[in-house]
Formats: structure tokens, C-alpha cells, sequence
């Protein structure tokens, strides 16, 4: 077995003929520490330094902005719209509560009620304006060659009768209307609805029964008199060449006559109402 040298002491390694090891490195450990301590000292510091640029960078900008209202010399501009805002209320654009209007103010920012649609047109179509109602026309017939008298009810018969009170004003005032036989032509009308037909040849004041017979005999068609300027003569439909004329002052429907007697009995003038 070979001989157990003591090893020689280790303070003096040359002058004791002891080398040391020089495969490995004095102090590794160490070293890798230190290493390691001064590479994340390194790394905190520059970390320190970029996130101090950062916000140095960020307040300068933020200084150096121009106003909303200033120009930049050089730059082209585009200006917000002064009339923007940001919508009023519970948004994400704005958290400002509406204030409560006062009542008059409520009311004069109410909308106006739309117009009603009409109950038989289409939606958008314009609804029609109510035709104005027709306006009544009540004449009193005056006798041509009797200019004093007009045409009279009394007892349901047509007279031609003077004008004396109030009421013989509304007996002798009649509503002309269309023709009840033929819109062309007149019917006359009393204050209580009647109307004035021709039965047995004699004006009478009856009531309209709703009869072809009835609406005939109450419909006359005007023509222009021969016997005096804008006199009229009145025509009966159902008998054509029949005319009104006054007899014995009771107005009847005769025929035709050339005479001048019956061309002055047949025309009268059609005139405002008495009453």
C-alpha cells in the first residue's frame, strides 16, 4: 500500500513544493453572486430610468398642446363645432343629472298634437277640407205689371197679393233651390217646408209627398221675358209651354199666348226676400 503523506500546509503552497488547483477558478460562488447582483442593480436602475423618461415625455406633451382655441403656425387647423355638446342625462358621455323644468316651461316644450288622420283616407294623404254650407236664397216674385203686389200664400193657395204687415213679409218669402225634377231649373219653398207645385192648373203650398208627380209639379224652369228686360217667365216641367201667370190675382199654369195680356200676367221679377 502506497505511504499516507500528511498534506503539506496550505499557507505556504510554494515553499512547501503544494500547488493549488488550478482547474477551478478561486471564488466561483462568489463571483456568480456578485454577478447576479450587480446584472439586477443594471436592470432596476435602467427600468427606473425609462419609466421616469416616460412620464417626463407625457407632461411635456401635455404642456406643450396648443388650446382648443389656438393655431399652430404652420399646421392646418379643423375647428370643433361650437354647436356640439355631449348629450344631456345618464350617458357615457356624460353623468349630468336633467334638471326639473318649471311647469310653463314644461309645457312650452311639449310637441303640438299631430294632426288627426281622416277616418277614410290612407296614412299621408291630406285630409279634405269641409265644403262651406251652402248659402240659402230666399226671393219674394214681384208682378211685372203690377210692381205693388207678390206672390202670396194664403190659405194654401198662391195669390198675388199687396204687402201689408210682417206677416204677410214671410208669406210672400220663399227659399229658391234647385229643381226638385231638374237641378237646372227652380223649386220655391216655404218658411215650413213646402213647396209650391201646380195641382189642377193653381200655385199651391203643400208638402213634398216624396212622389215623381210631386217633384214635377214643383220644379219650373226660367225663361227670359219677351215683355219686359230682365223680367223672368217660369216654364212647367211636365208641361212643357205652360207658364205661370196671375189671373184674377191667383196665380195659375196656362199656355202659351201671344197675347201682350198674357206676356205682362207671366212675367215677374225675381227679387231679395220680403223678411
Amino acid at each position: 500500500m502506497p505511504e499516507n503523506k500528511s498534506r503539506p500546509p496550505q499557507g505556504q503552497p510554494w515553499e512547501n513544493g503544494w500547488a493549488p488547483d488550478t482547474s477551478r477558478a478561486p471564488g466561483t460562488r462568489r463571483l456568480w453572486l456578485a454577478g447576479g447582483m450587480a446584472m439586477a442593480t443594471v436592470i432596476a436602475c435602467v427600468t427606473a430610468i425609462a419609466i421616469s423618461e416616460r412620464d417626463s415625455e407625457g407632461d411635456s406633451a401635455a404642456a406643450s398642446t396648443p388650446a382648443a382655441d389656438s393655431t399652430v403656425p404652420g399646421l392646418i387647423s379643423f375647428a370643433t363645432p361650437s354647436g356640439t355638446a355631449p348629450p344631456k342625462g345618464e350617458s357615457g358621455l356624460s353623468t349630468e343629472k336633467p334638471t326639473p323644468e318649471a311647469p310653463h316651461e314644461q309645457n312650452a316644450s311639449k310637441p303640438e298634437p299631430a294632426p288627426s288622420k281622416s277616418p277614410s283616407g290612407r296614412a299621408g294623404s291630406p285630409t279634405k277640407a269641409p265644403k262651406p254650407p251652402a248659402t240659402t236664397t230666399w226671393r219674394s216674385v214681384r208682378s211685372v205689371n203690377y210692381p205693388d203686389r207678390y206672390w202670396h200664400v194664403s190659405d194654401g193657395r198662391v195669390g198675388l197679393d199687396q204687402v201689408r204687415g210682417s206677416e204677410s213679409r214671410e208669406d210672400s218669402t220663399f227659399k229658391q233651390v234647385k229643381g226638385l225634377a231638374d237641378s237646372s231649373c227652380y223649386s220655391f219653398a216655404t218658411r215650413d217646408g213646402q213647396y209650391l207645385r201646380h195641382r189642377n192648373f193653381v200655385l199651391r203650398a203643400e208638402r213634398n209627398d216624396g212622389s215623381a208627380l210631386f217633384t214635377q209639379d214643383a220644379t219650373f224652369c226660367p225663361r227670359a221675358s219677351a215683355y219686359s228686360s230682365g223680367a223672368t217667365m217660369l216654364e212647367s216641367v211636365n208641361y212643357p209651354g205652360y207658364f205661370l201667370r196671375h189671373e184674377n190675382f191667383v196665380v195659375r199654369l196656362e199656355r202659351y199666348d201671344h197675347s201682350s195680356l198674357y206676356l205682362a200676367d207671366s212675367s215677374f221679377r225675381l227679387v231679395d226676400g220680403l223678411a
